[in-house]
Parts: C-alpha cells; structure tokens; sequence
C-alpha cells in the first residue's frame, strides 16, 4: 500500500549525501494532516531541497571537478534538473486532477542521472491501496 506524499516529505538521491524536502505547489485544494498533498508534478528544483553533494561522474560539474583532481572523485553541489515528471504508481487517483504523488514514485535528474525517491511521505494518515 501507498501513502500520499505532502510538504516536508524527504526525498533522496541514489546519488546524493543528504535528503531533500518535497514541498507540494501544484495544488493547493486537498490537504492531508493539514499539509498539502502533492502530485506528479511538484517534480522542479523549486518543489525539491538539493540532496547536498552529487556524486554522479555523468554530472558534468563532478566529472570536470574529478578530472581536475587527477581522478580522485571530487563530489560537487547537487543541481536537480528532473527528467521529466515523477514516475506515477497510482495514475487513477487525482488530487487536484492530477495524478498524486506516493511514497513509492521515483524521478530522474537528467544532471547526474540519479534515481530520486520518496524516504518518508511526510504523513502516516492517508494510504492508497
């Protein structure tokens, strides 16, 4: 079973050093413990904290950083540039009319091509199943 995700879930990068903050914006009509849910589409840099370091040689930054550095990996601020949308697990359940975002959605950056996904939805009322 699924739980929704809502502002102040944490996010990761299977590529970063620390979690990130989801912050819900792409409706504002449906709450969950008082916090927003979110959809798909709070999937942008402004919706997502930097997990910290990015640590991906195909993140250009870390790959010149490293070269400079005679190979050592050299890890460089993350730049989250999603590919896309979240990767929806529930596409029928709508908030707001658009797909919402579970805990066990993923998302890719196109920057470094790490899998970002949902580490706790911020919420332990409202599950889908």
């Amino acid at each position: 079973m699924a739980q929704i995700v809502v502002t102040g879930a944490s996010a990761m990068c299977s590529f970063g050093t620390a979690p990130g903050t989801v912050n819900a914006t792409s409706q504002t009509t449906c709450m969950v413990e008082g916090k927003p849910a979110a959809t798909i589409q709070d999937c942008q840099a402004a919706n997502i904290t930097p997990f910290g370091m990015c640590t991906s040689m195909a993140n250009p930054q870390v790959a010149a950083a490293t070269a400079a550095a005679l190979g050592v990996l050299t890890p460089q601020p993350c730049m989250l540039v999603p590919a896309g949308t979240w990767i929806p697990t529930k596409p029928t359940v709508l908030v707001g009319g658009k797909p919402c975002l579970t805990n066990d959605c993923k998302l890719m950056c196109s920057n470094g091509m790490g899998n970002i996904s949902i580490v706790s939805p911020g919420q332990v009322k409202a599950v889908i199943s």
